[in-house]
Formats: structure tokens, sequence, C-alpha cells
């Protein structure tokens, strides 16, 4: 464990909090019972400790506990969000709206719509992320069905107007899905308030395990009406059939407990890190800030920079701290980010890219460390770079 890098790709994934943990162990051993189990004591201790967790992540969304469907995590939820409204509305209108920025796991089930004779609507943003309002409200239709906006951008954290854009589509009576996997315990979330009425969440995001997220359902004013996407027992209202993985979802009620206690404190302190390390970073001539500077979430900074190789940048980065180019899912990709060149970025600079994901177990010590490192690395590949030419 000695010489680890600095890890700072919270935005990736998360550690698994070992309060989190310690909660969860028990679920293993001693409370394993299956909790659709309702004829004896062991389904009975594992049902209320499900409907506990329940409780816990409907209230940090001011939801109601039987509008939480669990699933394995937020590309779950989105499929089953943007399928499920496409599959069941059908008869009532196939145009939906989505934006260029959202996650493959929101775009990547639109384009398959799209084989099916859907047609997807996909906003531009604005220069630093954010779309705009009346591009939106020009682009509702009478047959538009589903609205997608994500809460909080994956790499650039920016944080879309939420609560601008459930109230339209209220009053066009078109249903609104966000994928909140970035934002569920920063920033305030709220399903009523905001008027979401399909809302993805996951648990690895927030120190929580992988392979556990959930996805809000309205029940009422007005009631969404999903298509299962999973058959085969009729679990969580039939929405999404398979055994309840206990232990995993205790743990993300734990971790949305956490958060949701700390948050306050929390996003203080990750701001304070993430615009020390711009003010740092930002001495370079030649470096961009991705996204708006304070639209975004606290812990969240992806760079550009002239003149170098983005490749080579992220190799010699590594020993040092762990970062990444982009979102995880996509990182295997040889395409430059479709989000940086949504931005109006060039290649290039969407390839010389590097977001850093600051967490809840990271200190001012290892940020300064960080932007030490980064500002030499830079400043030798730029050398490189000349006598190479």
């Amino acid at each position: 464990m000695l010489n680890r890098p600095i890890y700072l790709d919270n935005l990736a994934t998360t550690p698994v909090d070992t309060r989190v943990l310690t909660t969860m162990l028990p679920y293993f051993t001693e409370h394993f019972g299956n909790p659709s189990s309702i004829n004896h004591q062991y389904g009975w201790e594992a049902e209320a400790a499900v409907n506990q967790a329940r409780e816990i992540i409907a209230a940090a969304i001011n939801a109601s506990p039987e509008e939480i469907i669990f699933t394995s995590g937020a590309t779950e939820a989105n499929n089953l969000a943007i399928k499920g409204v496409a599959e069941n509305y059908f008869s009532q209108g196939q145009h939906i709206i989505t934006v260029a920025t959202e996650h493959s796991a929101v775009i990547d089930p639109y384009k398959y719509l799209a084989t099916l004779g859907f047609e997807i609507t996909f906003l531009p943003v604005e220069a630093e992320g954010l779309i705009n309002l009346n591009t939106l409200k020009k682009a509702l239709r009478s047959d538009t069905i589903l609205v997608s906006v994500m809460a909080a951008n994956n790499e650039i954290g920016v944080i879309q107007p939420l609560a601008e854009i459930g109230q339209m589509c209220r009053e066009n009576n078109i249903i609104f899905h966000s994928d909140a996997a970035q934002a569920l315990g920063k920033i305030p979330l709220d399903v009523q308030a905001m008027n979401i009425d399909l809302l993805s969440l996951t648990g690895h995001k927030i120190y929580a395990p992988k392979g556990i997220g959930a996805l809000y359902v309205r029940r009422r004013n007005p009631r969404v009406q999903l298509a299962a996407q999973q058959h085969g027992g009729g679990h969580e209202r039939g929405l999404r059939s398979g055994t309840l993985y206990t232990p995993q979802i205790v743990g993300f009620g734990r971790a949305v407990e956490i958060a949701l206690e700390e948050k306050q404190q929390e996003m203080e302190r990750l701001t304070l890190l993430r615009n020390t390390l711009w003010q740092k970073l930002s001495q370079l001539e030649g470096i961009y800030l991705n996204g708006h500077l304070t639209h975004r979430l606290p812990g969240n900074l992806n760079v550009s920079v002239e003149g170098i190789d983005g490749a080579a940048l992220l190799l010699a980065l590594q020993p040092v701290m762990a970062v990444s180019s982009g979102a995880a899912c996509s990182s295997a990709t040889t395409a430059p980010s479709h989000v940086l060149t949504a931005l109006g970025r060039s290649e290039k600079l969407a390839y010389a890219s590097v977001r850093f994901g600051i967490g809840r177990f990271n200190t001012t010590e290892e940020i300064n460390q960080v932007a030490e490192h980064f500002l030499l690395t830079v400043e030798s590949l730029r050398k490189s770079n000349l006598r190479l030419m």
C-alpha cells in the first residue's frame, strides 16, 4: 500500500466509507434473509432493513418510500426510466428531448430508441456547459413525452437548472427525468420543488458499494407509469424483478445518511480545495477551465492544457496522482470527450484534458502536492515537445 498515487478520481467511484461497511457486515452473515420471505424472522429482519434504507433515500429527495425502486445502479435506473416511458407512452408521442452532454447511460438508450422510430432532440449547451432554457422551450412539441437533463455532469461538474426545467415540463404535461448519479448527497435535490418525475441515483459516488442504485418514480400529481424492463417475480412494484441485495441496500441508505449529515460542511471543504487547486493551476499559460466556474459540483475540476499530448500527460501524472481524462465508463474509447467537444473545445484540447475528482478523504496537503507536480509535469512535457520539433 506504500507509495500509492493520491486518489483524485472520486467522480468515477469512491471508496466505501468504513462507517458504511460496518453497517453492512451483519447483513452478510447474521441478518442474511431474503426480504421477500415474509413467513419468518430472517425475512422480516431483511425487509425491515430494506424499508429503513428506502425511507432514508426517499427523505433525501423529498419523496415517499414507495416511490423508490432499487436497481443495480444509475445505468439500470436510466434504462428503466427512459425505455419504460417510451414503451408505456408510445401512443401519446414519439418525441424525446435530452442534452448533448449527457452520460452515455442516457445517450445510448436514446440512440437505441431512435432505431425503433422515436425522434430524439439532443440540445446543445452553451460554452460553460449550461443549457439555454429558451432553446429547450422552443424544442418542446405537442408529441414530446419525455425530457432528460442530467442534474450534474460527470465530466465537468456543471449543475443544470432543474427547477426551471421541471416547471417548464410540468406546464406542458411532459415527464421530466434527471440522472442524479453525481448529485445525490452533494447538492440540494427536491423532486417536489423541482417537479422531477423520474430521478436516477447510485451509491458508489457517495462512498457506498458499487452495484446498488435506485430510481425515483412519481406516484401522484402526476402518476408516472413505466413498462418494466426486467421480469421475473414482481419485485419493486413489478418494475424491477430480482431478489433485493440487502447488504448493498443497507450500505446505500447509510451512505446517504452520512452524506446528508455532513453535506454543508463537506460542500464548503471541497469547494475550498477545488478553488485552491484551480488557483495554482491557473498560473499555467494555455490552461482552460472546462465548465462553469461556480455552477458546478464542489469537488470537480476539469481542465485542458495547450501544447501537450493528453496521453503523455496522464502517463506522467500517474506516479503521483490517480486522475482521468473524462468519464470512466468511456475511458477505453479513442474519441475525444463528447462533453468537451459540445462546449466548443478543439479535439486537441479535448484530448489534453484532466478531470480532478476531489473527495471526502482528500486533504489540503495532497492538493498542494498534486498542484506542484502537475505544474512541473506540464512544463517538462512542453520543453520535451519543443526539443522534438
